[in-house]
Parts: C-alpha cells; sequence; structure tokens
C-alpha cells in the first residue's frame, strides 16, 4: 500500500476516534458537523463528542469569557438542533446563555454550570416565567453557578433567602447545587425550613457566613444530604439561634474550610464532626489561632476518628499558629508526623515555623492538594506544592536567593506571594562567592500575577523587582511600601527595575502621592491605586 497516497478519510471508523477524542471536542463539531459528509457526520455526532459541551474560555489570570460569537452562532443554527438529544452537560457565560438554551429542546439536558452568575442572571431567568421553563425545573439535578467576581450583593439575608426559595421551588428534581465564589458568603441562619428545604438534594458546595449558617442547613431541612462541601467565613461564638443537633447519619462526605481560634476549634468544629459517624471521606483545611498544642493524629484519633468508624479517606491541611509563650508539649515535626504514622497515616509532612514569638505548624496529607499555605519560613520539605496558588513567607532569619530559588521550583503554580522578613538578605548573600550557580540563576515565577513585600526588607524589593535576580512576566498586581519602591527603583529611572513593572495595573499603597512623569513610564498600564491601611 502506498501510505502517502492515503486521505484522512480513508481510515477505519477505530482509527478515526483515537485521533479525534485527541482534539477538543467543541472544535470537532465546529470543524467537521455539517461539512457535507455523512460518514464525518455520523462519526462527530457520537456521544464522546456531544455528551459535554463547554463554551467558556479561561484566561491565564482565571476570566471567564465565552466562545466567540461566529462560533456560539454556528453551534445554534447548524450543530446544536442536529445534536441535542445527546447533550446531556453544558458550560456557559451568563452573556451568552440565553441564545444557546434556546437554540435546542436539549430533552436530556441534566447538568448546567454556568459561569459570571449574577443577581439579575437569577432574577430573569430562575423564576416561573423564565423562558427556560420548559427545562430547568424537571431535568436539572445538577446546577453549578460561579459568581462573578468582585460581583457585589447590597443585602446577603434578603438575597439568600430569594435566592434559596426559587432554587429549590423551580428545581424540581435538584441533586447537587454548588455555589462557587470565594468573596461569597451566604446567611441562612434566619431562614425558615420552608424558604430553603429539598427532599432531593444530595450534594450541596457552598461558603457560609458564619458558623450557625452550617448549623441552620444542617437542622434537617435536607435530609437526602450525603456529600457537603463547605467555607465558612466565620467562627462566631455567639449561636443566635437553637439549632437541631442530632446526628447526621445520611452524610458519607464532608469537606471544610474555615479558621477560627482554639477554643472555637475544640467546642464547635470538633463536636460538628462527631455527629458525622457515617462518614466514609473527610477533608479538613483548616487554621486554628491560639491554640496550647499543635493538632497531631493522636488528637484526631481520639476526639474525631473514635465516632466515624468507616472512614476511610482523610484528607486534610491543618495549621495551628500560636504564641511560644502559651505552647504546650511542643512536639518536633517529625514527632508529629509518628503521631500519624501510629494510626495508620503514613503520607503525611509536617512544617514548624518559629518566628519572632510565633510558632506556625502546618500538617497534611501527601500529595498535597490545598491551594493557600501561610507562614511558612526558611524550611520546608521537598515537595512539589502542585496546587498551591497563594503562598505567605515570614521568617525572623533573612531568606536567601536560593530559598526563592527553591519557592519557584516546589511552588510551580503560585499566582500570589506575600513576603514578610525585615532582616536583610545581603548580610548572607554578600558572603557567598559571586561563582555560585544558584546565586547566578534567574529566579522564575511565570505564573505569579500578585506580588505583596510591604515593610520587608529594601533588600526583597531588590530580588523581586531586578530582572537579573527575578522575572514576573504576568505580574499585575504590586503591593509595596512607596519609600522602599522609590530607593530601589532610583525614582522610577532604573532600567534594572523597570521591566518587573511594565504590566503592573493595581499598585497598593498607602500614600496619595502626585505621581511624576517618570512615575508613569515606569508603570504604563496602571489604572489603580489602593491606598490599603496595613
Amino acid at each position: 500500500m502506498n501510505w502517502s497516497n492515503i486521505n484522512f478519510l480513508d481510515l477505519p471508523n477505530e482509527i478515526l476516534f483515537i485521533i479525534l477524542k485527541k482534539l477538543d471536542n467543541m472544535d470537532v463539531l465546529y470543524s467537521l458537523l455539517n461539512v457535507d459528509n455523512q460518514r464525518l457526520d455520523m462519526v462527530v455526532q457520537e456521544k464522546m463528542f456531544t455528551e459535554n459541551l463547554n463554551f467558556i474560555i479561561t484566561t491565564s489570570t482565571g476570566e471567564i469569557f465565552p466562545i466567540a460569537d461566529n462560533i456560539i452562532d454556528r453551534f445554534c443554527k447548524n450543530i446544536l438542533p442536529r445534536i441535542n438529544n445527546n447533550i446531556k452537560s453544558l458550560i456557559l457565560e451568563s452573556g451568552s446563555m440565553e441564545r444557546i438554551l434556546l437554540a435546542a429542546n436539549y430533552a436530556n439536558l441534566t447538568e448546567i454550570k454556568l459561569f459570571n452568575f449574577t443577581d439579575k442572571i437569577f432574577s430573569r431567568y430562575f423564576k416561573v416565567n423564565s423562558p427556560f421553563h420548559r427545562i430547568f425545573p424537571q431535568q436539572i439535578t445538577d446546577l453549578i453557578l460561579v459568581y462573578k467576581q468582585s460581583h457585589h450583593i447590597f443585602s446577603m439575608e434578603q438575597y439568600t433567602n430569594e435566592l434559596h426559595k426559587n432554587i429549590f421551588n423551580f428545581f424540581k428534581n435538584l441533586q447537587h447545587l454548588s455555589l462557587n465564589e470565594s468573596c461569597l458568603f451566604l446567611s441562612f441562619r434566619n431562614l425558615s425550613l420552608r424558604t430553603c428545604s429539598s427532599s432531593n438534594l444530595k450534594k450541596l458546595c457552598i461558603a457560609v457566613k458564619r458558623f450557625d449558617d452550617c448549623l441552620a442547613l444542617l437542622d434537617g431541612r435536607l435530609k437526602e444530604l450525603t456529600t457537603f462541601i463547605l467555607d465558612i467565613c466565620t467562627v462566631n461564638d455567639n449561636i443566635s439561634a437553637v439549632y437541631n443537633m442530632d446526628d447526621l447519619p445520611n452524610l458519607k462526605c464532608f469537606s471544610l474550610i474555615c479558621d477560627c481560634s482554639g477554643k472555637q476549634y475544640d467546642s464547635k468544629i470538633v463536636p460538628l464532626l462527631r455527629r458525622m459517624f457515617n462518614l466514609e471521606e473527610l477533608t479538613l483545611n483548616i487554621i486554628i489561632e491560639n491554640r496550647t498544642r499543635f493538632i497531631d493524629g493522636t488528637h484526631l484519633k481520639n476526639e474525631v476518628f473514635a465516632r466515624m468508624p468507616w472512614l476511610y479517606k482523610f484528607t486534610f491541611h491543618i495549621s495551628t499558629e500560636t504564641k511560644l509563650q502559651h505552647l504546650v508539649h511542643g512536639l518536633s515535626s517529625d514527632d508529629i508526623q509518628q503521631t500519624f504514622s501510629n494510626i495508620g497515616y503514613k503520607q503525611v509532612a509536617c512544617i514548624i515555623n518559629h518566628c519572632y514569638t510565633n510558632a506556625d505548624c502546618h500538617v497534611f496529607s501527601l500529595p498535597p492538594v490545598f491551594d493557600t499555605l501561610h507562614s511558612i519560613g526558611n524550611t520546608f520539605p521537598s515537595i512539589v506544592f502542585s496546587y498551591v496558588t497563594f503562598l505567605l513567607i515570614h521568617d525572623d532569619v533573612p531568606f536567601k536567593h536560593e530559598f526563592f530559588l527553591q519557592v519557584a521550583k516546589f511552588f510551580p503554580s503560585l499566582k500570589r506571594l506575600n513576603v514578610l522578613n525585615i532582616k536583610s538578605e545581603s548580610q548572607i548573600s554578600d558572603n557567598i562567592a559571586s561563582t555560585d550557580n544558584q546565586l547566578s540563576s534567574i529566579v522564575e515565577y511565570p505564573h505569579l500575577i500578585s506580588l505583596h513585600l510591604g515593610l520587608s526588607h529594601t533588600d526583597y524589593y531588590e530580588q523581586f523587582l531586578n530582572n537579573t535576580r527575578t522575572h514576573l512576566p504576568r505580574l499585575t498586581q504590586l503591593k509595596v511600601n512607596y519609600t522602599r519602591l522609590t530607593f530601589v527603583t532610583e525614582n522610577f529611572t532604573r532600567d534594572a527595575t523597570r521591566l518587573n513593572c511594565t504590566n503592573v495595573k493595581r499598585l497598593l499603597i498607602r500614600e496619595q502621592l502626585v505621581h511624576s512623569k517618570d512615575f508613569y513610564i515606569y508603570f504604563p498600564v496602571v489604572t489603580s491605586f489602593l491606598h490599603p491601611l496595613d
């Protein structure tokens, strides 16, 4: 056979499937459906290409946009009507959702993930007179709403009331509801059972304002709930109402993100966990302040796991922060890891950082899956923290250039970095021979978009802004002390520190100043100045 004469369409269907599966299914549909070839039409209408459709684009900075209008038009006119019976899941952007949802009947659509969701979208589409009334009420079982960043809602309690009254009344068969936005914490504590309840909901992912909002959601209004993924903004001491505190036998999977005091952890978080005696999967990402003992395996075994006989998966990052003077039984990192080995959890790492009068202990399961890490110092294990996008480094010992190389190596996804160190880096770096390869290596942070230097020593301004030491190609937000900034940049005339400032759009400084012409040349795209108090 002369292979050079083989056409794409000469290949058997099995080979075509293998090739096309490696491509984005949206590209396959857009390029190959309705191109006047019956065989291709049959191939690309298979379920692997048509069940799940994604109509959004995510930028490198996390912004969400709809795909191009001309592509949406072709889908709405020529593609969606032909494949609508296969479609089970749609990922949409709120600005283009109406066009797409009105383009076909979607007889088998059960899941919608909607980005850039706002209260206006909610008011228009999640009501009885919605243009999608034929689709939403009976068919949708999975609803994921991702709120628009920095979206402001005037009255959170009123909004929560309206949102959930309409969601549970409108989506009659909803089994999975996710409300995703790190800055939006809803309030449930004053909602009646009639306003917010469901006999079908099995999975809920949500952020709430206070701990008693969590108690309200678990007071019997969601009887079939088996998976609860929760982010609590504030663990409050004063509970405003009396809630049903019965055990939660149906709950199989629980995930919690929160910050709390040691007292709140012991009196509220632990009793909450002990109600979940049939739990099979547990994820904890919590920061505990002012506790006199670090959390270790022995504590978890005695206080939590003793009530969870069916638990088989435990994923965690527990940070305990306290004053050194209050610390009782200050175990070493090896000691803490051993307490987990003693109860069967061997894939565990621990970082302890003593800084001035504070002690911070981070203990976590491996591989680490959390996205935020606070208050680590010069010493951390050689583990790749693939998911960490926010890091705060703090020490009373100077950071060296080599340390920042290690940070870049082991935190490859870093987007936001806070540096807090008043000790001069040059105290150590000046003593290192200039032939040291590490010292001459440029630190690369390819994804870093936000850098907070604040009142750190001027040496760290030099470390990060000098492009012969550090490369920050995506830096768009910079929080600094203005005096240190002017010193390092030589009043915005120094070329070595210019490149890393070129893309900065938000400059966070305390001083309200009239800036020079050189300043605006140095920061050519800056559009906002914030004046933070800290």
